[in-house]
């Protein structure tokens, strides 16, 4: 018994799992965030629309 606790200490398998779904973890969470952010800002159109705005005004001098 001993002896498979030690081989399952040292198999690193499972390892490359763990970060998969931590990084999936961490996509999820972005993806939330972003959608509240731009839920809240009028949408993705209205973050577009300030944005050509804005690079429009700069390029007019205003």
């Amino acid at each position: 018994m001993l002896q498979f606790i030690k081989s399952l200490s040292r198999d690193e398998r499972g390892v490359s799992a763990l970060e998969y779904a931590v990084l999936a973890g961490i996509v999820v969470i972005a993806v939330v965030a972003a959608g509240v952010v731009f839920s809240g800002t009028g949408g993705l159109p209205a973050v577009f629309t300030n944005a050509i705005t804005k690079v429009t005004n700069a390029q007019n001098g205003n």
